[in-house]
């Protein structure tokens, strides 16, 4: 296996620094790759996080792996990328200097915006390389996701994948035009997005269950023996909806990240900072708090929650 002109033998562990770009002040964007092959022949297994920088769980999630020595293969290849949008890293921003998204500009271009060299660059010199991938995201703009896995249910082989990692939740969710995960199976290649948590802050039960979903899709296929058990049941989403503010206020939920939901049920309110009003927010369906809104300041037909639907 090559990468960037560096190559890595069955057998060898390796980091590899790819540069990208280079900013007005000449400050290098580089982006670290640790390469980790075991002697006998198998599956090449991408784990990456940081496509969005300000979604800081993803990045952890890799950095704990590569640190417990859990990327080293039994058999096949690791490739392990954490932090993908380098500037938006250090910039706490999801995007890249000209504001836009790395993962809306697949399947890139190699003289177009940072962001489009980015997609080119896992386009072109990683795509090619593996068979299976985890992107590893969290909620953006203040609202949390709780631990959740995205993948395409009309694909057996995602939906093996997928109930291989077991997450608390499992979203049929379609591609999102331009999207790494679109442009990867377009190529044949299996990437599966999880979400969990929020931008800009750790948390240690999505990071907990995305290191632990990432060592059972590894011991699914064959790179490892070890094996975490779940002590929850893995629930598949196949339909889902956002419960909107209705009117600009002071959101306060009375719900949780997780926890189930009857229809009719009170999720909160909606106050008016000068105390002139007081709106309940119901629940429309039965179904789970998948995501939720950490900003109690929201405005008419912001999102509130976002609702696994269970019919």
């Amino acid at each position: 296996m090559e990468i960037n002109g560096v190559k890595v033998l069955p057998g060898e562990e390796k980091k590899i620094d790819v540069n990208i770009a280079r900013l007005p002040s000449h400050s290098a964007i580089d982006i670290s790759i640790t390469v980790c092959r075991a002697k006998d022949p198998g599956p090449t297994l991408l784990l990456m996080g940081g496509l969005h920088g300000d979604e800081i769980n993803g990045s952890e999630i890799v950095r704990r792996i590569i640190q417990k020595d859990l990327h080293i293969p039994k058999v096949g290849t690791i490739i392990c990328i954490p932090i993908i949008n380098v500037y938006g890293f250090i910039h706490f921003s999801r995007y890249v200097p000209d504001g836009k998204d790395v993962n809306r500009s697949f399947p890139g271009n190699k003289n177009g915006s940072l962001a489009a060299r980015m997609a080119y660059y896992l386009t072109k010199d990683i795509l090619p390389l593996i068979d299976y991938g985890l992107d590893f995201h969290t909620g953006g703009a203040d609202r949390t996701n709780y631990p959740q896995i995205r993948c395409v249910m009309k694909d057996e082989r995602n939906v093996e994948l997928a109930k291989a990692f077991h997450a608390p939740f499992t979203l049929d969710s379609k591609f999102r035009p331009k999207s790494l995960r679109q442009t990867a199976n377009k190529s044949g290649k299996k990437i599966l997005v999880y979400e969990g948590g929020e931008s800009s802050r750790f948390d240690e039960y999505a990071i907990k269950e995305g290191i632990n979903g990432a060592i059972r899709l590894m011991h699914h296929l064959g790179m490892t023996d070890d094996y975490v058990t779940p002590d929850y049941q893995n629930l598949v989403i196949k339909n889902s909806s956002w419960v909107r503010a209705r009117k600009s206020g002071i959101f306060l939920s009375e719900v949780i990240s997780g926890q189930p939901i009857k229809k009719n049920q009170v999720l909160g309110s909606i106050n008016d900072p000068f105390g002139g009003f007081k709106s309940k927010v119901t629940a429309t369906a039965n179904g789970y708090v998948i995501g939720l809104n950490h900003n109690p300041i929201v405005h008419e037909g912001d999102a509130l929650m976002h609702i696994g639907v269970i019919k």
